[in-house]
Order: structure tokens, then sequence, then C-alpha cells
């Protein structure tokens, strides 16, 4: 499979950038990612992801790390943190960036080490693919944390998509599925990813899920649209 991601991430960090990454989804036709954003530095980040960097603490997995903007943040602040990604280019990335620790992988698919701090932001959650798999997802991030770890991750409630009627509400599909399940591609430079699952959770229903898989989910900061950052902490039994 082409690693749209990664080369695009590739070009940029190689002076090579000429246009962004265009995303299809099954909500909307075409949309970009624009690439310089993924390059960012702390005082350009959303106020959701600044908190949660401050927030981060002892040794830190940033899941789905990308570029690495955030990792670097944490590096520099003289935090452990190791940066995680299933892109080739986007590991590569990290570290020509100078990222002291990374792992190329899928994160249901690592184990290795447990950790203090899981980062799961860009909507990271969205890992999960799907609603029905968000209790295996959550169980794999119980089995990464150290005793008193904590999961940071922002998402989003995206019923703002969906039309409203008169008296407010939304029209929602009801095809038996989550609102926020959303199926992607993207396409950089002609090449093309294969279409994958991605799921935005609203806050009521991960706080839902986390009650079912043995965690506590408090809500640290709503963001200016439908956005949020959540602290994720294992219950005590």
């Amino acid at each position: 499979m082409a690693d749209v991601f990664g080369t695009a991430l590739k070009d940029y960090q190689n002076g090579r950038y000429t246009e962004d990454i265009k995303t299809y989804s099954s909500l909307d036709e075409e949309d970009v990612i624009p690439v310089p954003y993924l390059f960012r530095t702390f005082d350009e980040m959303p106020k959701i992801e600044q908190k949660a960097l401050k927030l981060a603490r002892g040794k830190v997995l940033d899941i789905g790390a990308g570029a690495g903007s955030h990792s670097l943040y944490l590096q520099e602040k003289g935090i452990d943190v190791t940066a995680l990604d299933n892109s080739e280019g986007a590991i590569a990335v990290c570290k020509d960036r100078g990222i002291k620790s990374t792992v190329l992988n899928n994160v249901l698919d690592y184990s290795a080490e447990k950790y203090d701090t899981l980062l799961l932001l860009m909507n990271g959650i969205g890992l999960a693919g799907k609603l029905k798999s968000l209790s295996q997802f959550l169980t794999h991030l119980a089995s990464l944390l150290r005793p008193n770890g904590q999961v940071l991750l922002d998402s989003s409630d995206i019923v703002y998509m969906f039309e409203q009627d008169d008296d407010g509400g939304y029209w929602i599909p009801d095809d038996g599925t989550y609102y926020g399940e959303v199926k992607f591609e993207m396409e950089y430079k002609n090449q093309k990813s294969n279409p994958f699952d991605w799921v935005y959770v609203d806050i009521n229903t991960l706080q839902n899920a986390c009650e079912s898989n043995g965690f506590n989910c408090e809500l640290i900061i709503s963001g200016e649209h439908y956005d949020y950052l959540a602290k994720l902490t294992l219950k005590e039994y």
C-alpha cells in the first residue's frame, strides 16, 4: 500500500513541498490536509493540543505521531517521549527532525513497554476505526499504561455536519451506524491510499465507553468547534 501520508511528510521535510494532501470521505467530497500544518510549533497549535502537552508527564507514548511535532516539543522539555506511527515516511521524518525514540508500528500491534501518558492528538481515538471497536481499543490502551497512568485524547462531535431542522435538532441518518463513523481516502501527487475507517467520538459516547471498560473519563476543555480534550484514567477497584 502506498504510504501517501509519509510521502507528503518526507517531501515537505526535504524541501519538495508543492501540494497538500487531498482527503475524500463519506461525509464530504473533498478536503485537504495542509502539509505545513503537520510541522507546526507549539505556539501554532490549537489550545486543546497545548493543554494536552502541558498535562503530559512521565514516560510518554505519542500515538499516531505523524511529523512528530508533539513529540519534539515534549523532548525539548526534557520529557522521555516515544513517537509511534505506522507510516514509514512519518517515522523517517520524526528521526530526521531529531526525535530520539521512535516506533514503526500500528498501536494495536504494539505492547513492548508501558507508559505514564498516552497521547492521542488530532483525533487519535479515530484509530479505533468504528464505534464497535472502541472497547477493544480502550482495553489495549489500558494494557500500555503504568499504574496511575493517563490517556490524553482529543476528538470532535461531528453532529454539526448534518442538517438541522427548525427546532434545532439534527437530521442524522437512521441506518444503524454511529454518525461519527467516517470512511476516508487520502491522495497525494496522484497516489491514493486504500480506504480506511475513522471514528469521531462525542464526549457522552466516549464517557459511556470508558465506564464500560474500567476508565474514568474527565472532560478537560472544550474547543471552539465541537471539539474537546479528555483525560482517561483507570478506575481503582
